[in-house]
C-alpha cells in the first residue's frame, strides 16, 4: 500500500486564529483538525514578538484555566448532545455551536458556499445553525449544518423576524444609511443588499421598508 498523504504545513496566521478561538494547545489542534503532534511542530517554530515565547509556549494551559468542564460540570456533555442522547430545552444553541467549533467537530464555514470570513473586532463569523429536518429539538450532529446569513435566507427562511426588521428600519418608510446610529461596514451593507433591504441605485443608498 502507498503512503498516506503528508499533512500540510500550518501557517502562523492559522495558529494565531486557533489560539484566539481556543483555550489550550490541544483545543487549537482540534480546531485546526490536525494531530497534537503536527500542531506542536509548527506552533514551536513561530515566535511571539512581544513576549519572545513560541506560540506553543504562549498557549500552554496545563491548569485548564478558562476551559469549561463539559464532562461532569454544569453544562450537558458534548458527546451526549451530539449523539442525541441528551436534549436540554434551556441550553443555548449558540453555546452548543461554539463548543462544536472549538472542539474541531464542525468547520467554521458555510456548508453551502464556504463563506468563513470573521469580523475583525471580535472574530465572530456570520453563521447560523440550520436543522436539516427542520426539527429544532434534533441536535444530532448529522442533522446540523452551518449556513451564512445569505444561504440561510435562500435555503431555510428569513434570517430576521418581522419585529427585528422593523427595529432595523426604525419604523420609517425610508431610512438613509447616514441616519443609522451604528457603524455599517461594507460586509453589512452587502448583506442588506442581498436581503433586498438596500436600494442599489446610483443616486443614493437607503434601507427600504419591505
Amino acid at each position: 500500500m502507498g503512503k498516506g498523504r503528508k499533512p500540510r504545513p500550518i501557517s502562523k496566521e492559522e495558529i494565531i486564529r486557533a489560539m484566539k478561538m481556543t483555550k489550550s494547545n490541544a483545543s487549537a489542534a482540534r480546531y485546526l483538525r490536525c494531530s497534537p503532534q503536527h500542531y506542536r511542530k509548527f506552533a514551536k517554530v513561530f515566535v511571539d514578538e512581544e513576549s519572545g515565547k513560541t506560540l506553543f509556549e504562549l498557549h500552554k494551559n496545563q491548569q485548564g484555566k478558562g476551559i469549561r468542564k463539559h464532562f461532569g460540570g454544569k453544562e450537558p456533555k458534548l458527546d451526549e448532545l451530539i449523539s442525541g442522547e441528551t436534549y436540554v430545552d434551556s441550553y443555548d444553541i449558540n453555546r452548543y455551536k461554539a463548543r462544536l467549533v472549538q472542539e474541531g467537530i464542525i468547520k467554521e464555514e458555510c456548508c453551502r458556499c464556504g463563506h468563513n470570513e470573521q469580523r475583525v473586532s471580535d472574530l465572530k463569523a456570520p453563521l447560523l445553525i440550520a436543522f436539516k429536518d427542520y426539527n429544532k429539538k434534533n441536535w444530532k450532529l448529522d442533522n446540523l449544518e452551518l449556513l451564512c446569513y445569505n444561504c440561510y435566507f435562500l435555503y431555510v427562511g428569513d434570517v430576521f423576524d418581522k419585529k427585528q426588521i422593523e427595529g432595523i428600519q426604525e419604523h420609517k418608510n425610508v431610512l438613509k444609511v447616514d441616519e443609522v446610529d451604528w457603524e455599517m461596514d461594507e460586509n453589512m451593507l452587502e448583506h442588506f443588499k442581498e436581503l433586498g433591504l438596500v436600494d442599489d441605485s446610483p443616486e443614493e443608498d437607503y434601507i427600504s421598508r419591505l
